[in-house]
């Protein structure tokens, strides 16, 4: 099964469909990621908050699978935006992915509210990563319009991804707007809205007329759109049930009745980019 890529403006390709190990137990990593690497899956996406960057490093380490055949994304923490801070911590990520070189890495919230809102320098100090060769690409994550306009605007330099929350009841328009005027690539975390949608009478009506499962046409969904998507599960089944997203398609209409059920910000499942300033002890 062929997964298809985007070239992103930096002139590199992300697959458009990958794993993420967002609130997988350490213990549980490797296993998970083994598993997916097995299914086919060749994007893998973790962070410095999750806590689990070494398992993902042993289970590629361990897969026998060539280390450019498999994408790897990590992000910085909330803890570490001062430039001296950020350089260290994508040092300890390299250490425990144990790379010699990270695909992507993101900023993992611009936190306007701390560090006297300076996320500038923060994003002068990633470019940096990928000047010394540490990182083909970099990018951003739940950065709003504004966010993006003051980085480009005083640094020159354009996220090569911006990774926020997307799914049928947060569409996310003025994000994904603001993304495609600067040629920035829409990654969407939470696709299926933490499970959310699934008992949607208009997807559940798609899945049962394409015999296939809400999961998977919310996540097809988000492919016809042109989004990066990465779902996660521990369970072996739903693990590849969320790879076999290519034997079907989507009709523009039913690409816009999923889009139609967007409910604005009361269809977030997490916090506000502009308020969020949660830092890990």
């Amino acid at each position: 099964m062929t997964v298809p890529s985007i070239t992103l403006n930096d002139g590199t390709t992300i697959l458009q469909l990958g794993f993420g190990v967002f609130q997988i137990e350490p213990s549980d990593t490797a296993e998970a990621v083994t598993r997916a690497l097995e299914i086919g899956y060749r994007h893998i996406d973790t962070a410095e908050m999750y806590g689990n960057e070494a398992e993902v490093g042993e289970a590629i380490r361990t897969s026998g699978i060539p280390r450019d055949e498999i994408y790897v994304t990590s992000k910085l923490n909330n803890g570490f935006h001062r430039p001296d801070d950020a350089k260290r911590a994508f040092g300890e990520t390299m250490e425990k992915l144990g790379l010699d070189k990270v695909d992507l890495f993101l900023i993992h919230w611009p936190l306007p509210t701390l560090y006297d809102g300076d996320y500038v320098s923060t994003w002068r100090t990633m470019a940096s990563f990928v000047e010394d060769g540490r990182a083909a690409s970099v990018g951003v994550s739940n950065f709003q319009p504004a966010h993006l306009e003051r980085i480009v605007a005083e640094t020159g330099v354009v996220p090569a991804v911006n990774q926020v929350e997307v799914h049928p009841y947060f569409t996310n328009e003025a994000v994904r707007a603001a993304d495609a005027e600067h040629g920035i690539a829409t990654e969407a975390w939470s696709p299926i809205a933490q499970g959310k949608v699934l008992g949607d009478p208009v997807i559940t009506e798609i899945a049962q007329a394409k015999g296939v499962s809400p999961a998977q046409v919310t996540l097809r969904w988000h492919i016809e759109r042109g989004d990066i998507v990465f779902p996660k599960s521990v369970t072996p089944e739903r693990i590849r049930e969320n790879f076999e997203i290519f034997g079907f398609s989507l009709t523009p209409d039913e690409v816009s009745r999923i889009s139609a059920l967007d409910k604005g910000e009361e269809g977030r499942t997490g916090p506000n980019p502009d308020e969020f300033d949660y830092v890990p002890e």
